[in-house]
């Protein structure tokens, strides 16, 4: 059945978001298990060439979305193949955490954060710039507080579980990700960077960096990913708008087979459930609420990205939606893109 969706509303939101440089562009999907129903664009892919407009094959640097597509994907993989119970503590199957404080840890706590590891802070001032002195000191780092006593957003979580399923995979999260998730799904164009060349002309710019004094584009935003070669649970992952419509198409419809193993429809209905009982906020399994919705009636999961990206999930409604903008070549201000996210969906959910 065709949504009934006002996208000339969508439109005008995105192309007032464009005037009022919340972002320089923006790309939308709205779909159900069938496909995509609506899509368009909005401004330009670099203010700095005006002439060149936003398309929907324009690559952006998803930032946090990586957690979703790389990690939580994985990880999704692992415990339907019977390779990770997520209430075992880590100390029991994991030699590198036996002894430190992430020993008690579940996995269960790192995905709905509840795990009290550190919050953000700045890996290479805390480790050093050498990979192994990073993932050493990530996994006997001091605990914050307790496990289960409080639902606290880290980027640790999603690092911890990439080096947790490299470990249980025995692969790069690069190459778990792209030959269980990305490529038997059909996601082509979903990479780790630094992209190549020809792939970075069609790539959305972020935040100006210092070093260059140029927008960067084809390298991950985030410092972690970079710090790491790329390749990170935390960021480093680009992708296209079509790739995402595939993945949430899956979502709402999930196939597993020996030709393309994935996840199936257990991990997906386990994760967009609420994890944390009465916790504050309300967590899944990497996977919240929208804000502003209730998950008992309203049914909308949302994972956003630093950069400017968005994923939408309603299994209930059938229907899912992303919007894939660069706000972050204006501003780290979350507040504008914030209110452009929630009119977006209630006019994607209405």
């Amino acid at each position: 059945m065709a949504l009934d969706l006002d996208t000339d509303g969508i439109q005008q939101l995105l192309q007032d978001g464009v005037r009022d440089k919340v972002h320089p562009g923006a790309v939308w999907a709205v779909g159900d298990s069938l496909g995509t129903t609506a899509s368009g664009t909005a401004g330009v892919l670099d203010p700095e060439r005006p002439s060149e407009p936003m398309r929907h094959d324009t690559v952006f640097d998803v930032a946090s979305l990586t957690k979703i597509l790389a990690v939580w994907s994985t990880i999704g993989c692992l415990v339907e193949d019977g390779k990770l119970q997520l209430d075992a503590p880590l100390g029991d199957f994991w030699p590198e955490v036996y002894g430190h404080p992430l020993a008690q840890v579940t996995a269960r706590h790192l995905l709905t954060h509840t795990a009290g590891v550190p919050l953000r802070a700045n890996l290479k001032n805390l480790y050093g710039t050498d990979p192994q002195d990073v993932r050493d000191g990530v996994l006997r780092e001091a605990a914050h507080r307790p496990p289960g006593e409080a639902v606290e957003y880290t980027d640790r979580a999603a690092l911890i579980l990439g080096y947790l399923a490299e470990h249980l995979s025995g692969q790069s999260l690069d190459d778990l990700a792209t030959h269980h998730v990305w490529h038997p799904l059909g996601m082509p164009q979903t990479r780790f960077g630094p992209l190549p060349t020809v792939t970075v002309r069609r790539c959305a710019p972020t935040e100006l960096d210092d070093g260059t004094a140029t927008h960067l584009k084809g390298t991950a935003h985030d410092f972690s990913a970079r710090l790491l070669g790329g390749v990170c649970g935390i960021a480093g992952a680009f992708s296209v708008l079509d790739d995402f419509a595939t993945f949430l198409r899956h979502l709402l419809a999930p196939t597993r087979s020996v030709e393309a193993p994935g996840f199936g429809a257990d991990w997906i209905k386990e994760s967009l459930r609420i994890h944390t009982g009465e916790l504050t906020p309300p967590r899944g399994l990497f996977w919240h609420p929208a804000p502003g919705t209730a998950p008992e009636t309203d049914d909308i999961w949302v994972h956003y990205g630093f950069t400017g990206t968005g994923i939408w999930i309603s299994p209930g409604k059938d229907r899912w939606a992303t919007l894939l903008t660069n706000k972050l070549y204006y501003t780290r201000d979350r507040e504008p893109l914030t209110h452009v996210r929630n009119t977006f969906r209630s006019l994607a959910f209405a």
